[in-house]
């Protein structure tokens, strides 16, 4: 099993920006990818990023140029650093992590879950 702990949620004003934090403890060597989901009220949860430990990453549209994944090997953490937020940002952020193939269309974790941190951008 593998256990995953979030932080970094809030309330931020269009515009602003929040970094996510997402540690990765347990079985660490069943799981070659972590990634960031979004659930909005009334809404399915999406992928929003996703990254591999060889370092592909993959992005929803939506947040291309605005949002960062990144990692940090040593500390098993994966980082979400948001910027340029915007209102339909907001929803309840899962971290997730699993494997996925070598060479991966699309980065998307869905072994294990966070416990979600909520998001909330005022416009």
């Amino acid at each position: 099993q593998v256990q995953l702990v979030e932080s970094g949620g809030g309330l931020v004003q269009a515009g602003g920006s929040l970094r996510l934090s997402c540690a990765a403890s347990g079985s660490i060597f069943t799981i070659n990818a972590m990634g960031w989901y979004r659930q909005a009220p009334g809404k399915q949860r999406q992928l929003v990023a996703g990254i591999t430990t060889s370092g592909t990453t993959t992005y929803t549209n939506s947040v291309k140029g605005r949002f960062t994944i990144s990692r940090d090997a040593a500390k098993n953490t994966v980082y979400l650093q948001m910027d340029s937020l915007k209102a339909e940002d907001t929803g309840v952020y899962y971290c997730a992590a699993g494997w996925v193939p070598r060479s991966p269309i699309e980065v998307r974790p869905q072994d294990y879950w966070g416990q979600g941190t909520q998001v909330t951008v005022s416009s």
